[in-house]
Formats: structure tokens, C-alpha cells, sequence
């Protein structure tokens, strides 16, 4: 090869690394610059929400989150899908993905078998559990039922009905994917999210929408989509945070996917959507927030326990539990949930009651999700939140809760605990894995 064409390669190879540096560069500019600043209906800014989590409330929710109490989850991942008929199940042992059609086999078609074979493995619940972990749970089980619930719950005397380790299942990519997940998503969206009737969102959930029609929107109807975007956007961030990399030997290596995380919040492949979404994100971390300061007065009683049988180890979570009330406490900008459904009586209360019925609706929906693993942190996210809500709307009742006797006007179960402290750690790791890409996008460069 002659020294003139070796270096017009060279100059090509340094010209295409240049455009990708600028490429790189240009990416993590535009990020940073379109999820920062505050945040549309609240006076709060997404640099003071960044510091608190990480330097106060990540470190301590992380540590909560590993306790017997909180890492135990009862949940029925066999309830059928309520809106349309289901597309059957795989018949792998504890798989309960969508199921490898028979005309992949018979095509030989090795890359699509290959994923669903993937799928079936990746989305498998560990169901592993002591004996002794059993024998507790028959204990738990005196916790009673609460009232005036924002998601369907699940029966938890249903045989069913399952306790979950929560350490054995992390939320991360199982390859669940295409018609089946945005079925699920377009029906969140397109049937019970509000909106005007005019506007059209397309089946796959993470295209751009048709520009902008949070002005048509009352303030309610605003943070009910923004919740629902938001709790999306997270779920999104744990699956490109927790990809699956490779895998050798069947030893799985699992981490940060930058392209995924392109594909689904870059501006520019979003079209603009994605830094939307990451601000929604920060959002419902507000809405949460919100609800664990307000909801400490219950926990501060004598009365309630976090019982698990091991008197030491109670005590500790629960004063762990105090000290994350406190710091919440301590968040200098909170969202005013007093500015929702402030307006005449009896439209407020109708708004409440709409606001109510579709949040539930989509907590059934997450009952129609094909992938086992997906399902039971769909189902959890979504009572957490819904949690939330009930806390934020029972204010008055909250107040009057007497000291040492059970209140008749505020309960929560085992469940809704568990799953609203859940729920607010996987908005915390998810800020804290925005963080990370930030850094691996820096570091790119």
C-alpha cells in the first residue's frame, strides 16, 4: 500500500473519530442542558432534587430496601388480563413470557427464536424462599385492609397469591419487547391517560407525540400524565441501566446500555420527547417525596410496628424508616398538592373520583403484561404510586390519628407499605442511574 493511500486512510479514520467525539460531545450538552432547570408546575429545580437524592435519601433507601420487611413482596402474577384475551404463556417452568410461536421453530428463523428463548429465561421469577421465611409469612398476615385504594389490589389470601423476594428479582432488561409490551403502554396512554380527543398517541409508546397539549389540560390532568409518563420513563432507565451485555459460559454480565439510553432519550432520536420524559421522571420523584413526608405522622405512632418477628432488627428498620420521613421533611420544595382540585366542591370532588378510577384502571392493566418479572415491578411501581395518592388525598385524616390505638379513618397494609417504599427506592436508583449516563456519556468523549 502506498504512503499516499495509507494517509488519506489515516486522515478518514481521525476525520470519522472527530465527528464522533463532536457527536458524543454535542449528545451529552443537549442532555444536560434540556433536563435541567425547574420543573413545569412547581417551583422546584432539578440540580437541588439531584443533590438531595444522592447525598441523602439514595444511601438510606438502598439500605431499607434490603431488610426482610421491605424485600418481601405478596403479589398474584396469575391474575388474567381483565381487557383482551391473552396470547398464551410459554410452558417453560416460572417463565410466563410471551411464548416462542411455532412458526419461528418451523422457519428456523434463529435471531427472533433466540430472543424469545432469551425472553423466557431473562423474565423467569426466582421463587426461591426458606422455610423459615415461609413459617414468618403465615405471621404477617395480620395486617387488615385499607379503604378508598387508588389500584386494584391483589387478594392477598388468594392461593395465588405469592411472597416474592424482591433481592432475587431486580428490576433490569428481560427482552420483553414489541406488540405485546406497547399493547400495554398504548392502552395506558391512548385509553386512560386525559387528553384532548383529538390528539393521537401511536402505538409504539416511544415515538413522539404530536406536539404539545399540556395547555389544553387542566392542572390535574397535567400531573396525571406527567405520573404516568414518569413512572415509564423510570422503568425505562432500570432496563437500560441493568442491560443485558453479554453472556459467556451461561455466566450473564449485566450494565449500562449508552445506545438504549440514546434510543430512548436523546433528543434527537426523540425527536425532543426524550428530555421531556426525564423531567417527568423528576416529577413524580417530587409526587412521591411529598407523600412519605406526609405520610410520617403514621409511622411516628407507638402503635405501628414493622413487624417481621425479629423484635432487634424491627426496631432498627423502623428507625431507619423515621430517619428517611425526617430528610424528607427537611426537602425545602415540595410539590403543593393543595393546588390539585382546589376549584368548586362538587367538581373537584367528580375530578377526584375520574382521577381515581383511572389510575385503578391501569393498575389492572398491568395484569396484562406477558413477562412474569416486568409484571410483578409493573404491579408494584403502580401501587406504590397509587399509594402515594391515597396519602397525598387523606391529609385530614392523617392529621387525626390517634396515638396508640388503630385509626378507623387511615390504614395501610403490608402491601401498600412495602410497595410505596419500593416504588420511591426505584425513582431514587433511577435518578442515580440519569447520573451515571451522564458521566459514561462525559467519559466518552
Amino acid at each position: 500500500m502506498s504512503q499516499g493511500v495509507r494517509r488519506a486512510g489515516a486522515g478518514q479514520g481521525a476525520a470519522a473519530a472527530v465527528q464522533l467525539l463532536v457527536t458524543l460531545s454535542f449528545l451529552r450538552s443537549v442532555v444536560e442542558a434540556q433536563v435541567t432547570g425547574v420543573l413545569d408546575d412547581c417551583l422546584c429545580d432539578i440540580d437541588s432534587i439531584d443533590n438531595f437524592n444522592t447525598y441523602k435519601i439514595f444511601p438510606k433507601i438502598k439500605k431499607l430496601q434490603e431488610r426482610d420487611y421491605f424485600r418481601y413482596y405478596k403479589v398474584n402474577l396469575k391474575r388474567p388480563c381483565p381487557f383482551w384475551a391473552e396470547d398464551g404463556h410459554c410452558s417453560i417452568k416460572d417463565c410466563h413470557v410471551e411464548p416462542c410461536p411455532e412458526y419461528l421453530k418451523m422457519a428456523n428463523s434463529t435471531k427472533e427464536l433466540e430472543d424469545c428463548e432469551q425472553a423466557n429465561k431473562l423474565g423467569a421469577i426466582n421463587s426461591t424462599l426458606s422455610n423459615q421465611s415461609k413459617e414468618a409469612f403465615i405471621d404477617w398476615a395480620r395486617y387488615d385492609d385499607s379503604r378508598d385504594h387508588f389500584c386494584e389490589l391483589d387478594d392477598e389470601r388468594s392461593p395465588a397469591a405469592q411472597y416474592v423476594d424482591l433481592l432475587l428479582n431486580p428490576e433490569r432488561y428481560t427482552g420483553y419487547k414489541g406488540t405485546s409490551a406497547w399493547r400495554v403502554w398504548n392502552s395506558i396512554y391512548e385509553e386512560n391517560c386525559f387528553k384532548p380527543r383529538s390528539v393521537y398517541r401511536p402505538l409504539n409508546p416511544l415515538a413522539p407525540s404530536r406536539g404539545r397539549f399540556f395547555l389544553c389540560l387542566c392542572l390535574e390532568k397535567r400531573v396525571f400524565y406527567k405520573l404516568i409518563s414518569g413512572l415509564h420513563a423510570s422503568i425505562n432507565l432500570h432496563l437500560c441501566a441493568n442491560y443485558l451485555l453479554e453472556e459467556t459460559w451461561g455466566k450473564p454480565s449485566w450494565g449500562p446500555n449508552i445506545k438504549e439510553f440514546k434510543r430512548r432519550f436523546d433528543p434527537v432520536e426523540t425527536k425532543g420527547e426524550g428530555p421531556r420524559r426525564l423531567k417527568n421522571l423528576y416529577f413524580l420523584y417530587l409526587i412521591e417525596l411529598r407523600a412519605l413526608s406526609k405520610v410520617a405522622p403514621y409511622f411516628e405512632r407507638s402503635i405501628v410496628d414493622l413487624y417481621t418477628g425479629n423484635a432487634e432488627e424491627d426496631a432498627d428498620t423502623k428507625t431507619l424508616l423515621l430517619n428517611i420521613f425526617q430528610d424528607t421533611k427537611s426537602f425545602p420544595m415540595h410539590f403543593d398538592e393543595k393546588s390539585m382540585f382546589a376549584g368548586d366542591k362538587k367538581g373537584a370532588k367528580s375530578l377526584k373520583e375520574e382521577f381515581r378510577l383511572h389510575f385503578k384502571n391501569i393498575s389492572r392493566i398491568m395484569d396484562c403484561v406477558g413477562c412474569d418479572k416486568c409484571r410483578l415491578w409493573g404491579k408494584l411501581q403502580t401501587q406504590g404510586l397509587g399509594t402515594a395518592l391515597k396519602i397525598l388525598f387523606s391529609e385530614k385524616e392523617i392529621q387525626k390519628l390517634p396515638e396508640n390505638s388503630p385509626s378507623k379513618g387511615f390504614q395501610l397494609t403490608r402491601q401498600e407499605i412495602v410497595a410505596l417504599l419500593n416504588a420511591f427506592g426505584r425513582l431514587s436508583t433511577s435518578i442515580r442511574d440519569l447520573q451515571n449516563f451522564k458521566v459514561l456519556l462525559q467519559h466518552s468523549r
